[in-house]
């Protein structure tokens, strides 16, 4: 017989788990949801010295009471951190992980990540010590709710029932790093990743495409992958779906991502242009590709600034500046006259989006002071999540930005993405922008999580009427310039990159 032992999120306990739990019992299983010390009526009571370690010594004694033969520990949100320590403690009791709508925190890490206020991060990282009356966070407020997650699926009343049974949270559950061996890491896991929440499986394929590091343990045939459309909170939205999801993975189903040995990453495929070779300047993390006559001209070129995406680890090689992709436009762009450049910004992670923000400013900076490009006109073109970075241009634009692009952008920062700093929101920003105009390149096949971004920017947009031209790519998909090499593909990038030198030289 199977045991699953249900761990809830930050704020909230057993209850949660309530349906999904009479479900598993009804098809035959064990379900133990569990009440962490300190998160409700049945748990323990909580004091200052409540941590993390009181959390996994909490599991270790739900895992040494039962004696069924595989035990299937499930973590939601802040959930996995007890559970993976635990696990850690007791590897050979358990079958499988289940990390449901919940990230892959790894040695070291703090729960804090978790929180979406940043100065509440801030607050509890710099406390000197456990204060009597600063040892708990209190449970969000009804309106704050979707601030840590997705609360689509939920309805009015499911809602205020969360918002009504939450309890404050013991700071140490957050602040305490989480400590694990090796022992954890030969588990098999399944991740439930909730759509509706700003994750997907096409985006962890997409991820382990990048050759990121960190996240090639993902092809182990032993992780499987699920996919729920809901926000968040699936156990209250989906509690039918969730227990037949923990069935399945328990047994082994779900979608495998394969290591794709052989087979070039997208992003490190042919541009779809046919474009020559053009001069090249490489200064720090900026390269220039320069126009063939520039030292005869007598006049300055105009700019594009190309800004890639992210998050990239800083090991991966090749560097976005030397992608095809971005090398391809910063060649054509110079083949028709302008300066294109390419750089390395430092978006390694959801929270370096300022860091990144000052690389751009400096890169421009730099560009802008060549005596080669003329610093009156200057176009920046974002690509992907590099499209929260358009925020600070769109909320101010100096006069020598002529236009601002954006190709298959994420415009708002996704549900899951807590730790982005609010500034960084073209949907908010686009209403400052006054008639500053905007390029914007639309994918039909987009992914749904991004493509929801799109609309929210555009509404805004039509409502502070901005001057946004979109180009469409039929059945395109992200990242087109590399995977559909398409004629309506070459159509809409050529369309992108005359409107956007139009712009430049008026």
């Amino acid at each position: 017989m199977t045991a699953f032992i249900l761990v809830a999120g930050a704020h909230t306990g057993s209850w949660i788990w309530q349906a999904v739990a009479d479900r598993l019992r009804e098809s035959g299983a064990q379900a133990y949801p569990v009440t962490l010390t300190g998160m409700g009526e049945r748990g323990r009571a909580a004091g200052p010295d409540t941590d993390l370690e009181t959390h996994i010594h909490d599991l270790l004694r739900v895992i040494d009471r039962t004696d069924a033969a595989e035990v299937v520990l499930v973590g939601h949100c802040y959930g996995i951190y007890p559970v993976l320590g635990a696990a850690d403690r007791r590897p050979e009791r358990i079958a499988r992980i289940v990390h449901l709508d919940a990230g892959m925190p790894q040695h070291g890490d703090q729960a804090l990540t978790l929180v979406p206020d940043q100065a509440v991060r801030d607050r509890l990282l710099h406390r000197s010590g456990p204060a009597d009356d600063d040892w708990r966070i209190p449970p969000p407020l009804l309106e704050e709710w979707q601030r840590w997650g997705s609360v689509a699926g939920l309805s009015p009343a499911v809602l205020a029932r969360l918002a009504a049974h939450a309890v404050p949270q013991p700071v140490g559950t957050l602040t305490q790093p989480l400590r694990l061996s090796k022992a954890v890491s030969e588990l098999p896991k399944t991740g439930v990743l909730c759509t509706a929440n700003g994750s997907s499986i096409a985006m962890v394929e997409a991820l382990v495409g990048m050759g990121d590091p960190r996240f090639q343990v993902l092809t182990d045939p032993r992780v499987s992958f699920f996919e729920l459309a809901t926000g968040h909170w699936p156990m209250l939205s989906r509690p039918d779906e969730v227990a037949e999801t923990l069935a399945r993975a328990a047994a082994g189903e779900g979608h495998r991502v394969a290591a794709k040995v052989n087979e070039q990453p997208a992003h490190l495929r042919p541009f779809l242009m046919d474009v020559p070779e053009r001069p090249r300047e490489r200064v720090g993390r900026v390269d220039l590709h320069l126009p063939d006559d520039l030292a005869e001209a007598d006049l300055p070129r105009p700019a594009v600034v190309f800004v890639h995406g992210g998050p990239v680890h800083p090991d991966v090689r090749p560097t976005p500046r030397d992608w095809p992709g971005f090398v391809g436009y910063g060649r054509y762009v110079a083949g028709l006259g302008a300066v294109g450049v390419t750089l390395d910004h430092r978006l390694h992670d959801l929270t370096d989006y300022g860091r990144a923000a000052e690389d751009i400013a400096e890169a421009v900076d730099l560009v802008r002071a060549d005596p080669r490009v003329d610093g009156d006109r200057v176009a920046l073109w974002h690509f992907s999540s590099g499209g929260l970075l358009a925020a600070d241009w769109l909320a101010a634009p100096p006069p020598w930005l002529r236009c601002v692009a954006a190709s298959y952008p994420i415009l708002a920062p996704l549900p899951n993405w807590g730790l982005v700093d609010a500034r960084f929101r073209p949907a908010d920003a686009v209403r400052t922008a006054g008639r500053l105009p905007i390029v914007l390149t639309r994918v039909e096949l987009e992914r749904a999580e991004i493509a929801v971004t799109v609309e929210e920017f555009l509404a805004a947009a039509e409502k502070c009427d901005a001057d946004v031209e979109v180009i469409d790519v039929p059945l395109g998909h992200h990242g087109f310039e590399t995977i559909d090499h398409t004629e309506q593909a070459r159509h809409a990038l050529e369309r992108a990159v005359r409107s956007v030198l139009e712009h430049l030289r008026r």
